[in-house]
């Protein structure tokens, strides 16, 4: 069995894979890894030694709190049902290097130049797996392969998997594990005998899913530099932080980068203070110092809001409240057909319900939405897709359509079973910000469908099970800032200029986010922003706060810009 070659490295785009087996001296690994470019995240795999190479760098380097899995390829079990809705193929044209890409950042992984994922599509060490839906041909989820005997005459036959990740909006159950087999089998018969992993110590979902697989732990470890993408790994912080949801904390990871000081006040509320030269500043996520407690009011009070942005000359969509007599509630369905009924105050989609065309249903939508305020709104329901505008400074920074939860049938289980399983998979995704509520709302949409509790879907159909878009009860949010009509971009910000707020939500229902038709629904001072990867919004929110902290050239040529403009 011949040896394998001294020192190899594979350059994956994202950084380097240092296979750490390969060297014979530990100051040369560290010598290596303390290579790694700017932006970039070098791994030192199948480290037996760890306290050896931290000992050559104990200030550079630190030990990757992840596990390392290992698969014997020929023990692989069969899956026990086919992928339904998607399909998995190689990397096959150059605009799904973009698709990849956005699924990178929705991850907080580092993207990989286009250029680099292309040429590579054909390599025989690198492979790049993708999840296709077959309904749209949207990219659901990527995986990529590393075949070491390609790479460096690996006498083992080895292999490797990496970034496995998956569209956090994505619907379909299984991709994960669909990928993962995919990538085996092709491991498989290109020779290898094993694949191996790292996972963080803390996966649960992707460990659980990789045990299920039978990937066995084995005592190797990952060494990685110091630097600001994984920072929270080795300053203590990450334990500090885990309560933290993914809304704050994207707007902490910004802030780090730039050097401005993060003091957590309150983990579990989202609470934090920045600092940076001198200024310092209180946020709630993205509600700071720099919305007024008037802004913050009048967005608390839909009616309020609605008045204002109505006289602004946005569209509206005729309302009254459920305080009328029973005979205007009845006069008022009669005329619109459909209605949404919703509590004055609350938030994250909380006692909404939509679509509702009888008395009976509005009466009880009425008792619901009274358990979140007293008082309630009944609006004429517009039919179509609801869009949310992010806001900031008076500038559009972000839209996207918010869809309904749905699931697709197996023929086997139940919609309730369905429904859990949904989400179990939105919240893995969102850090826990989402799952469909098993709710009397919920029964009622798929009663609309045709469906009770119990029932079981037959294979392939899809069912919305609840008409509400928001993230917090299962909805998945769609990127479309770059093709959304300017007529929504300039409504949404005379909206937020109409409550005066520096950083807005604004939610309108659309037929189509690239026509102009319109009605305003509310506005939220509280936007999620991690929701709307891959635009630029935690840095357009630290841009609000510390202009300072953007470097001197970029200033300058925004400033152009607006002169221009």
């Amino acid at each position: 069995m011949s040896a394998p070659d001294a020192n190899a490295v594979v350059d994956c785009g994202w950084g380097r894979i240092v296979f750490a087996q390969t060297f014979a001296e530990a100051g040369d690994l560290a010598r290596n890894l303390e290579e790694e470019g700017p932006d970039r995240r070098d791994i030192a795999f199948y480290v037996c030694d760890p306290h050896v190479l931290l000992a050559q760098a104990p200030q550079d380097l630190f030990l990757d709190p992840s596990h390392t899995y290992r698969l014997d390829l020929s023990r692989l079990s069969p899956a026990e049902r086919e992928p339904h809705g998607f399909s998995v193929r190689p990397l096959a044209a150059a605009a799904e290097t973009s698709a990849v890409n956005r699924i990178y950042r929705s991850r907080n992984m580092v993207p990989i130049d286009p250029d680099f994922l292309w040429r590579h599509r054909q390599d025989p060490v690198l492979t790049y797996l993708v999840a296709e839906d077959e309904a749209t041909g949207a990219i659901l989820g990527t995986v990529t392969g590393v075949h070491h005997g390609e790479a460096f005459g690996d006498p083992e036959r080895g292999s490797s998997l990496w970034c496995l990740a998956i569209d956090p909006q994505a619907a379909p159950p299984g991709i994960g594990e669909a990928l993962v087999r995919a990538l085996t089998e092709h491991h498989r018969a290109a020779g290898c005998a094993t694949m191996d992993l790292s996972v963080m110590h803390d996966n649960e979902p992707a460990i659980a899913l990789y045990e299920r697989l039978g990937f066995e732990r084995v005592p190797m470890f990952a060494v990685k530099r110091r630097n600001s993408i994984n920072e929270r790994l080795f300053t203590g912080s990450a334990a500090v932080e885990e309560d933290l949801n993914p809304y704050a904390r994207i707007i902490i990871d910004e802030a780090r980068r730039r050097g401005i000081q993060v003091e957590i006040l309150d983990a579990k509320g989202g609470f934090f203070r920045l600092t940076y030269g001198g200024r310092t500043l209180r946020c709630r996520e993205s509600l700071s110092e720099l919305t007024s407690a008037v802004a913050l009011s009048i967005c608390d009070d839909k009616s309020v809001t609605r008045r204002l942005v109505e006289d602004a000359g946005v569209a509206v969509p005729e309302q009254i409240v459920a305080g009328e007599d029973e005979a205007t509630i009845a006069d008022f369905l009669a005329r619109h057909g459909s209605v949404v009924v919703k509590p004055a105050r609350g938030e994250q989609g909380r006692g909404i319900a939509v679509g509702l065309e009888t008395m009976e249903a509005v009466s009880a939508a009425i008792d619901v939405a009274r358990r979140e305020c007293e008082r309630v709104l009944i609006e004429a329901c517009f039919t179509g897709e609801d869009l949310r505008l992010v806001v900031i400074d008076f500038r559009l920074v972000a839209a996207a359509i918010r869809r309904p939860p749905c699931v697709v049938g197996d023929g086997r289980s139940t919609a309730r079973e369905l429904i859990e399983r949904l989400s179990r998979r939105r919240a893995a995704a969102t850090g826990g910000e989402s799952k469909v509520p098993m709710d009397a709302e919920t029964e009622r949409t798929l009663a609309g469908a045709g469906y009770g509790w119990g029932d079981v879907i037959p294979e392939g159909e899809t069912v919305t099970v609840r008409r509400t878009a928001n993230l917090h009860t299962g909805g998945t949010i769609h990127d479309v800032t770059d093709i959304v009509h300017p007529r929504l971009v300039e409504a949404a910000i005379a909206a937020a200029r109409a409550i005066d707020i520096p950083v807005c939500g604004i939610d309108f229902m659309v037929k189509d986010a690239r026509e102009e038709d319109y009605v305003f629904i509310e506005a939220n001072e509280r936007p999620g922003l991690a929701n709307h990867e891959p635009q630029p919004t935690a840095e357009r929110f630290v841009d609000l706060l510390f202009p300072l902290s953007i470097p001197a050239s970029v200033r300058t040529l925004r400033a152009k810009r607006r002169i221009s403009g």
